[in-house]
């Protein structure tokens, strides 16, 4: 035994500090390996819809309505057992209706409260008593490990049972009680939630997303081109900035920057009043939900805050392309191309005819340059997305459970790409003056990123990390971005839509390829026979016949449509990926309508279940990740009773 091992086993020896505790804890660890695996669910690009995001994890893409048919099935009606669902998904409000429509409360509360025992034993079953215990409320942990396990076969032991349940609605207790046991089971039927990027962008909510991430006990995400975009706009990134709103904007959707994170609009609305007052902006018109009520003069403004904000981040991008021809970008700086008094934009020696030519605050001889009323604007952009306090926390959370990669339980994740050559070898991206590809680029970007945030970074890094992120949204060999080119110029302001295509890179056309996917696998050094991996970021067309499942099982492409702006596109509203004992499940859901129909009509997501990979045998604690952990743990335990029985270490 070195000295090292024995300084360690010192520093074990205070958590485990006898014989006796050691080998508690290996036995506790041994029977641990044993349970079946945790359930875990996979979503991406979920864009804002913060409804059908919070109604997903409260259903469990639909497993609390299976387990509810599974445990009850004849013994309840159909209305019953979507009535039981409906107060597991929302507790308060069901609660508050039930008030209203029931006779006999009394009745109600003892028949509800053994019902949703019955679940909550069931959902806890896989777990450790020490598991269950850490998530339930303190208020009821007792009474509530109580109730779980006792079965109720004893007759003595019923009469128990039963008098606690009367005992908690004498006492008033009988909602929060409920209460309690409903956020029990949404709590325990999901183990961990992976996101594959784009929390941000289209839907109004993802500020509510976050608030609810803020609470969820296990969670990760893989940054998305949107996610990172709102990082860069965080971080002072002027084009970041202008991004962002313009998507909001676009969309017609301002409630995330205003009402969520407070930015302030009005310096933009002011100047876009004062600039393109007589301008119709027809190109910049919102594309709003046919439910949005938006009146005239507000489609009028916004169209002119859009188009105020899209030449501004023309600017600023062309700014950043110049500083870093490194890039390779130059020739994006679509407004050195225009011929101002002709009206036409030259693209590889090609002239096109430009939809505008009204551009107050351009001078073509110095077409990036901003107006002294612009660089005012921009200050002021900047100062509000940066004092932020809410969107800093977000962003914190963003850094604290993310990054650009996670390999887990033999699952590769990341949002959209690994740049590859047309030959399928990795391919090779100069970040920050060092050339990198596959697991080290998306490491290496990971820890530029980070250093954007960190004020002891070096100053020069930092201000090449916070110009990067716009890279990161549009560049070339972006991970997060892999095309040719982002075609938003040629789509606001050409009419040839010959000129609106952009070419994927060789990832997206290779990657239905098994070889192609096991070698990337290969050299992310994930282990196992079932190994896969697991993307977001293109929206799969299934009502065009796309299938998420591709290279022979190897490749998940998990973006099925969140975003109501894909959901004709899709023919569907989303996808839930779902990793339990016995293999994988693909949910698809059909529309969300509202929380409110939820509630009041108990209208669920229709969801339809396709099993992707069944299991030859019960997946446990063993076969994973966190198996790998305990094995580990077990050996040094071990190792701690051999030095505390030969006289190595003193027990305390």
């Amino acid at each position: 035994m070195t000295t090292k091992d024995q300084h360690y086993l010192q520093l074990l020896s205070k958590s485990f500090p006898t014989v006796a505790a050691a080998s508690t804890e290996i036995i506790n660890l041994q029977s641990i390996l044993s349970l079946p695996k945790g359930t875990e669910h996979f979503l991406a690009d979920l864009h804002g819809e913060h409804e059908a995001f919070q109604h997903v994890l409260k259903n469990a893409s639909g497993n609390i309505k299976r387990k509810v048919n599974e445990i009850f099935g004849y013994q309840m009606s159909d209305k019953e057992k979507k009535d039981l669902c409906t107060l597991i998904y929302y507790p308060e409000e069901k609660l508050e209706l039930v008030k209203e429509q029931e006779q006999d409360m009394h009745d109600w509360y003892i028949v509800t409260l053994h019902r949703l025992v019955k679940v909550c034993r069931d959902v806890s079953s896989k777990y450790t008593r020490s598991k269950v215990r850490k998530a339930l409320p303190p208020d009821f942990s007792y009474i509530i490990e109580e109730l779980l396990h006792e079965s109720g076969e004893d007759q003595d032991k019923t009469a128990y049972v039963n008098t606690i349940a009367e005992t908690i609605i004498s006492t008033g207790r009988g909602d929060d009680f409920i209460i309690a046991l409903a956020n029990v089971i949404q709590r325990l039927i999901i183990d961990r939630l992976h996101i594959l990027g784009d929390i941000f962008d289209r839907g109004p909510g993802a500020h509510i997303i976050l608030d609810t991430l803020a609470n969820y006990h296990d969670w990760d995400i893989q940054w998305g081109n949107h996610d990172i975009l709102w990082m860069g706009a965080k971080a002072g990134n002027e084009a970041c900035i202008c991004n962002v709103i313009r998507l909001s904007l676009r969309y017609g959707n301002l409630s995330t920057l205003e009402d969520g994170y407070g930015i302030n609009l009005v310096p933009l609305a002011t100047f876009a009043m004062d600039v393109y007052g007589d301008d119709p902006c027809t190109a910049f018109m919102p594309k709003c939900e046919e439910d949005e009520d938006m009146d005239s003069k507000t489609i009028s403004l916004t169209a002119k805050m859009h188009k105020a904000i899209t030449v501004l981040q023309f600017k600023m991008e062309n700014q950043l392309f110049a500083k870093h021809p490194e890039w390779q970008m130059t020739d994006r700086m679509m407004f050195n191309h225009i011929d101002y008094e002709r009206g036409i934009c030259t693209i590889d020696g090609k002239g096109y005819k430009m939809k505008t030519c009204n551009f107050p605050t351009i001078d073509p001889a110095d077409p990036n340059r901003l107006t002294e009323e612009e660089e005012g604007l921009i200050r002021k952009l900047k100062r509000s997305f940066v004092m932020s306090e809410k969107l800093h926390k977000h962003i914190r959370m963003l850094l604290r459970h993310g990054c650009m990669y996670a390999v887990c339980n033999g699952n590769l994740l990341f949002h959209a790409s690994v740049p590859l050559n047309d030959d399928g070898s990795l391919k090779e991206v100069e970040v920050y003056g060092k050339r990198y590809s596959g697991k080290d680029l998306l490491h290496n970007i990971g820890v530029l990123v980070r250093s954007a945030f960190q004020s002891d970074s070096d100053p020069v890094e930092r201000d090449y990390a916070i110009d990067y992120f716009i890279y990161l949204w549009s560049g070339p060999d972006s991970p997060l971005f892999d095309k040719s080119k982002m075609a938003t110029f040629e789509r606001y302001f050409l009419e040839d839509k010959e000129t609106f295509k952009e070419q994927k890179g060789a990832y997206y056309t290779l990657r239905n390829n098994p070889d192609i996917c096991d070698a990337i696998l290969d050299s992310f050094e994930v282990k196992g026979a079932n190994r896969h991996i697991i993307n977001g970021h293109v929206p799969v067309h299934v009502s065009s016949g796309e299938s998420p499942i591709r290279a022979n099982g190897k490749l998940m492409v998990i973006d099925g449509g969140f975003s109501r702006a894909y959901h004709d596109e899709t023919g569907i509203s989303g996808y839930t990926l779902i990793y339990h004992s016995r293999g994988f499940q693909l949910v698809q859901h059909d529309l969300f309508t509202t929380r409110r129909d939820a509630i009041e009509k108990g209208t669920d997501i229709k969801s339809t279940t396709m099993l992707v990979e069944l299991s030859k045998h019960r997946m446990h604690v063993a076969d994973t990740d966190k198996g790998e952990e305990l094995r580990q743990q077990i050996s040094d335990l071990q190792g701690l009773l051999y030095a505390y029985r030969h006289g190595i270490i003193n027990e305390h």
